[in-house]
């Protein structure tokens, strides 16, 4: 094929499509309960699923928050946009207000919960001791360490009112449902936004231990209340015993779906692993190799070979550019490749929102090296100083999508031509 961008651009496209809730949760939604139901949720996609959720049952009572320029129409539910991926005081009032909304229910009542990736940022509910800047220089830090999102999101736990089971236990006695779509590698829902329906047996001290061993600074009143008793809940306490977990949409989906669509296109697709993690441009060294090896092997005629990967790559900030993890790995995958022909990529948050930027990635190609050494740029000093999204943009290589309303994680496709 001439270019092979488009096709990139399609199998990308497609991923997200098959993760649209519209799409997705229908088939997990049970016939409406009798008696009360509340609906409550978080995420980049919380809102899209509130309005998959009134399509089937009907008008709703309840409140979901989201992301900025992420909300949805609905006809009874509550849509609140707040900030992420550092909290701000939209997203603490609204967690105020669903705890309220929580409060008093009976055994008799019913909650739906709508959780997706991002909710761990979105439901900000500091622990005791703890203020809303607090929370903010905690998540800046965590998310500029290249810690792994299970290391953030154990320390977020243990540092708040809601997540960790919390929110699932403030509506005890109720019946709960809580239907989830999975941004973490391994699709753990004790991970999904930091479980705020989710029981977790890990303690204080193991979230002062990867604060440590991260190199995260934190405020002294973060240090206090880790030496305290958590709120986290156990998975065994009693007000976990009415709760259900079922994940709607995951990210092995999607990339099944973009390989059917790679595959009829002619392609032969080997997957690398959908649940991927690690530094950005560590992983693309390794795919860059992979990649020509592969290359090496085919012989003219062959099919050309897609290496498809997801999961949630880190980036550890080292310099003051704009970027992200996605637009990052394009960047080291196009510094490791050296132009070598035949091989495109794409690298895609499915969010449509890679690192702090609305941008979901980037796309490389052979040219891309020539292309901005062409207009001055220096690639190697553009992955230092973390600029991605700023090199990318210079040479009109951006995938910008805007808002996507789902979430499931990063999606990375390589096209090999003999």
């Amino acid at each position: 094929m001439d270019d092979p961008a488009p096709l990139l651009r399609a199998l990308f496209d497609r991923a997200v499509e098959v993760a649209d809730p519209m799409r997705s949760l229908a088939r997990h939604l049970p016939a409406r309960p009798q008696g009360r139901v509340l609906v409550i949720g978080a995420g980049k996609a919380s809102a899209r699923m509130a309005e998959a959720v009134e399509s089937v049952w009907g008008r709703c009572e309840g409140l979901v928050l989201t992301r900025y320029g992420y909300g949805r129409p609905c006809r009874g539910i509550t849509i609140v946009e707040a900030a992420h991926p550092v909290p701000d005081a939209a997203g603490l009032a609204a967690t105020d207000r669903m705890l309220a909304l929580l409060h008093g229910l009976t055994p008799d009542d019913f909650v739906l919960a709508l959780i997706s990736g991002g909710a761990s940022a979105l439901l900000c509910a500091p622990a005791a001791g703890l203020t809303l800047a607090d929370k903010q220089a905690v998540n800046a830090a965590l998310l500029a360490s290249g810690a792994p999102i299970s290391a953030m999101n154990t320390v977020r736990k243990h540092l708040s009112r809601v997540k960790g089971g919390q929110l699932a236990a403030a509506a005890f006695p109720a019946r709960m449902l809580a239907l989830m779509i999975s941004d973490v590698p391994g699709d753990d829902p004790a991970f999904i936004g930091s479980g705020p329906t989710v029981g977790d047996a890990t303690t204080p001290a193991e979230a002062s231990a990867l604060l440590a061993r991260w190199q995260v600074p934190v405020p002294a009143a973060v240090a206090a209340v880790l030496s305290r008793p958590t709120g986290v809940v156990r998975p065994d306490d009693p007000r976990l015993s009415r709760v259900e977990n079922i994940i709607c949409a995951a990210p092995s989906q999607s990339l099944a779906a973009a390989a059917d669509m790679a595959r009829s296109a002619g392609c032969e697709v080997r997957f690398l692993g959908d649940a991927l993690e690690g530094e950005a441009r560590e992983v693309a060294a390794a795919q860059a190799a992979q990649a020509l090896q592969v290359q090496a092997s085919l012989r003219p005629g062959d099919r050309p070979v897609l290496l498809l990967s997801g999961g949630e790559l880190t980036v550890t900030r080292r310099g003051t550019g704009i970027g992200g993890p996605n637009a990052e790995f394009c960047l080291a995958l196009a510094l490791a490749l050296n132009g070598a022909g035949g091989i495109h990529a794409l690298a895609c948050d499915t969010d449509g929102v890679d690192g702090a930027a609305e941008v979901a990635g980037a796309l490389i190609g052979p040219d891309t090296l020539s292309r901005a050494r062409a207009t001055g740029l220096d690639p190697a000093a553009a992955l230092a100083a973390n600029d991605a999204h700023s090199f990318f943009a210079a040479i009109d290589r951006q995938v910008v999508t805007g808002p996507t309303l789902t979430n499931v994680n990063d999606f990375r496709a390589i096209l090999i031509q003999p």
